[in-house]
């Protein structure tokens, strides 16, 4: 695929990004396009390696290999390579139906599997994906698709993340009559208000809305499920429901000093600024304001990256991220070798920012948090942390130590809690008599058949936290399964 020679004539250029410092100024998305020249060499990169790894969509290590979707990467590499782009978009299409949001939010486990990975620079994957979809919106290539016929059957999907809107999709192109339930103000779930403007344009989630819309797709905002409408009522109109509710329920810091007043989850702190973004460019004041305070993002992943970009464009003094592991290696290590994930030292597009504007990686590793101090009033006013070592035991299994003497205090006016989910919210599954396990709902994988006739379940909030690309991949197989449910037979792809 691509140029015989490509990956020997040409190197991995890097993404094309804005200024750190003058993007700061502004909440729209901090990458900037190639040309189509730079992406035709990229593409030619792509070697002709036989068995692909990019898309075998696996979990090794624990951690995703390759594109869960199955993307046909080789394929639309070479077709851009070539210059197809419309071909390249059509064959893109086949497996992803939001390449828009993957191009833009997936942390490309694609790349980390590519064969060229072993020796060098993975090709430009997520990029190419990016671009294709992107021109296919640009150039009107992308239109309504209107199914030809409706079946009569009604399907309610109660959710609408990335699971929610790619089974969505599918069922109503099988010709069902499809109803998205969500209780926001607006679709899209955590591609709309957990994700922020800089990352994904809020405007691209819209778009894709707007087309879904267009083809034929009711979406009901504001309406809670077991509030607005009863699970008793919805399963009486729909001949089945899917819940793709997401796995929301956040992990606590369970710690002394957790009552003072300016902690708040990660989540909370990002949906209130995109949502006063988005409904008054900030004028309406209903967000957390960290305007000249002092910042402490803890959790060490992308969601407390997101809170560091986001308090950076707030003008904060300062900001920290805690995280409880070691800084990464720089390269692989014997232990995390190809095609699993690279387990690599990486510098994310927040982290860039904060260099930028104070001199230095805001991220703590190795650190314990041991207590928060609040003031007379009850306002948070600094924590307590201790530095960890990470040791191995005699029967190889790791455990953190804490070093004596390495105590410090961080002056701190708000903390964001950024340290996972636990699971999916419960009410809604015992109004239904779901079962669940571990806060997941109990459904296989493959099947997606909860215990309760009719309701099927996808996405975070059967699997637990993940990818939002396992999010479509779920939400596609779930379609399968509920057309061959209600039809006796499906010709959707599993």
């Amino acid at each position: 695929m691509g140029k015989a020679t490509g990956f020997i004539e040409y190197y991995r250029e890097k993404v094309n990004e804005r200024n750190p410092l003058k993007r700061l100024s502004d909440w729209k998305e901090y990458t900037l396009p190639y040309s189509d020249e730079t992406l035709s060499r990229q593409g030619a990169r792509c070697m002709d390696c036989a068995t692909p790894f990019c898309h075998i969509g696996m979990e090794i290590q624990g951690a995703t290999s390759g594109c869960p979707v199955h993307n046909l990467i080789p394929e639309w590499n070479d077709l851009v390579y070539r210059g197809r782009w419309r071909e390249a978009l059509d064959r893109l299409l086949k497996t992803n139906n939001f390449p828009e949001f993957t191009g833009r939010v997936c942390p490309a486990p694609c790349e980390g599997s590519c064969t060229l990975a072993i020796t060098d620079p993975a090709v430009t994957i997520k990029n190419i994906e990016q671009a294709i979809i992107d021109k296919g919106f640009e150039n009107g290539w992308i239109t309504p698709r209107i199914p030809a016929a409706r079946t009569g059957k009604k399907v309610a999907i109660i959710g609408s993340g990335p699971a929610g809107l790619a089974a969505a999709d599918q069922l109503n192109q099988a010709g069902h009559v499809v109803t998205v339930f969500e209780r926001s103000d607006r679709a899209g779930g955590l591609l709309m208000y957990g994700i922020p403007n800089m990352k994904l344009e809020k405007e691209v989630v819209e778009r894709r809305i707007r087309l879904l819309t267009q083809e034929g797709i009711n979406f009901v905002t504001n309406s809670e499920v077991g509030k607005d409408i009863t699970t008793e009522e919805l399963q009486a109109q729909f001949d089945a429901v899917i819940l793709c509710t997401g796995a929301q329920k956040q992990r606590d810091l369970v710690i002394e000093g957790r009552e003072a007043k300016g902690i708040h989850f990660a989540m909370e702190y990002l949906t209130k600024s995109t949502k006063s973004y988005l409904d008054s460019q900030f004028d309406d004041g209903q967000f957390i304001d960290t305007e000249g305070k002092d910042v402490i993002v803890i959790g060490g992943g992308d969601t407390g990256a997101d809170c560091v970009a986001t308090a950076l464009r707030q003008n904060c003094r300062s900001v920290v991220q805690f995280g409880k592991h070691p800084v990464l290696p720089a390269v692989r290590t014997a232990e995390n070798m190809w095609p699993a994930s690279p387990n690599v030292f990486t510098m994310d597009y927040a982290y860039k920012e904060a260099e930028a504007m104070y001199g230095d990686d805001p991220r703590q590793y190795s650190i314990q948090t041991k207590k928060i101090v609040a003031d007379e009033w009850g306002n948070l006013n600094e924590l307590h942390t201790i530095q960890m070592e990470k040791l191995k035991d005699d029967q190889g299994r790791f455990y953190f130590k804490e070093i004596q003497g390495s105590e410090k205090v961080w002056p701190a006016q708000f903390v964001f809690i950024a340290i996972g989910f636990e699971g999916t919210e419960q009410s809604l599954l015992s109004q239904f008599g779901v079962k669940s396990n571990n806060q997941k709902i109990e459904a296989a994988k493959g099947e997606y058949k909860t215990n309760v006739e009719g309701v099927f379940a996808a996405g975070d909030a059967r699997r637990g936290q993940s990818l939002i690309v396992w999010a479509i991949n779920e939400g596609r197989e779930v379609a399968h399964e509920v057309d061959f449910y209600l039809m006796g037979k499906s010709y959707l792809p599993k």
